[in-house]
Order: structure tokens, then C-alpha cells, then sequence
């Protein structure tokens, strides 16, 4: 019996042996460079990025590393989508661009001063002006999307399940700078964050201590009822 326990044992440590070497030989990983304590790899053709310590550091780190792709999807998102219309009645138009530096300053005493750091850093890696990446980080504020969450009766054997759908049309070219990033802020708890070059918020990722998030709508600009960007606000 106890013989037949070993070699049940053996056959299990080997064959874990043997599907660590498989997806070893199968993953191509590639690391693109260095700043600081971040750097981005290629993994299988996707992009992940790793940043690592105070929020103007992760945003310096952000946007040296990457900054060819911050540079283009700010350009575009802000002078390409960001000047079409949104609202037209007659002569009288608003578009993204135009109504972004208004919400910049109406969320100004809601968001913590290390994401302006973050933001700060950021722009000062990319090299852009830094009212460019405060608007291209706002940007969400304007949109909304999808997800689902279910779990007990509504999964075959209870387990949660979390999902959530960027609902953002492919002409707004999101896709072209994708990011995975790995933050490990200095004060705070390690995240993942699925997102695109130059944007520091967060709309879908996970931490550390496994607690998921989903931005789903955008926030409420009515008169008297400002509130904290949900993107920086999901990300804390």
C-alpha cells in the first residue's frame, strides 16, 4: 500500500515536471526594456508592463517605457475622436475635447494627489504636456460599459464568476496600445490592470487580495452632484 503511494506520488511530481517544461517550451517571453524598477515584456505577443514604486516613479516608468504608444493613443484619442461630435444642436457643438478640461477641474478636490503625481510622471515620461494626459485620463468619464456577476444557483456549482465588456467602439483604436500592467505601488496593495498605454486608472483588473473590479457606467455631472472620477476611484 504504501509502496503504491510513492509511485502515485512519483507519477504525480513528474507529471507536474512535465507540464511546467511543456508551457515553459510554449510561452515566449521578452523583456523590451528598463526604467527604474519597471520594465515591459512581450509575452506571446502581448504587451504586460511592469511598474513598481511611488505613483510619480510608476507614471515616469509608464510613460518612458511606453511611450511611442502613449503618445499615439493620446494624439488620437484627443485630437482625432476627441474633436468629434458628441452633442449637436445647430451651430452649437460639444465634443470630447472641449468638455474634458471642465471635468478635469470640477474632479480636482475629489482625486487623491498621488494620482496627479501618477499623472505627472506620466506626462514627463512621454514627454506630452501634462493637461494632455489629466484629459486623456478622463476620457472614460464620457463612456460607459457592461459586465456581469454571477455565482450560487445561477453557476453549475456555485462559484463566482466576474466579467466585464469594454464597450468602447474599435474606431476609438484602444486595442492597438492593450497593456497588461503589474503595479507594485510603494504604499499600497499589488494589482493587476487590464488597460491601454497612458491611461493610470482603472476600469477592469484585480489585486492581491483577489478582490475584482468592473467599472460599468459613467459618473453623474449634474449640477451640486460631482463625484470622484469612478476610473481612479475603482483603482484604490
Amino acid at each position: 500500500m504504501r509502496r503504491a503511494h510513492k509511485l502515485t506520488q512519483s507519477f504525480c511530481y513528474a507529471l507536474i515536471g512535465f507540464v511546467l517544461v511543456v508551457l515553459a517550451a510554449t510561452v515566449h517571453a521578452e523583456t523590451l526594456g528598463r526604467e527604474g524598477a519597471g520594465w515591459p515584456e512581450s509575452i506571446d505577443g502581448y504587451l504586460v508592463l511592469h511598474l513598481k514604486g511611488s505613483p510619480y516613479e510608476m507614471g515616469l516608468q509608464h510613460g518612458k517605457l511606453l511611450r511611442e504608444h502613449v503618445r499615439e493613443n493620446m494624439r488620437f484619442i484627443l485630437n482625432g475622436k476627441g474633436n468629434e461630435s458628441l452633442v449637436q444642436v445647430g451651430p452649437l457643438r460639444a465634443t470630447a475635447k472641449s468638455l474634458l478640461p471642465g471635468i478635469v477641474e470640477v474632479q480636482k478636490p475629489y482625486v487623491a494627489a498621488k494620482y496627479w503625481d501618477e499623472m505627472r510622471g506620466l506626462a514627463d515620461g512621454a514627454e506630452l504636456k501634462l493637461e494632455d494626459v489629466q484629459m486623456g485620463n478622463f476620457i472614460p468619464e464620457l463612456f460607459h460599459c457592461s459586465g456581469f456577476a454571477v455565482m450560487n444557483a445561477a453557476t453549475a456549482d456555485g462559484t463566482l464568476f466576474h466579467g466585464r465588456v469594454l464597450d468602447y467602439g474599435v474606431d476609438m483604436r484602444l486595442q492597438e496600445h492593450a497593456v497588461l500592467i503589474i503595479a507594485e505601488p510603494k504604499r499600497g496593495v499589488p494589482f493587476a490592470n487590464i488597460s491601454y498605454a497612458g491611461f493610470i486608472g482603472s476600469v477592469t483588473g484585480m489585486n492581491a487580495q483577489h478582490i475584482s473590479i468592473g467599472r460599468w457606467a459613467a459618473a453623474d455631472w449634474a449640477p451640486g452632484r460631482a463625484r470622484r472620477c469612478r476610473c481612479l476611484c475603482a483603482k484604490c
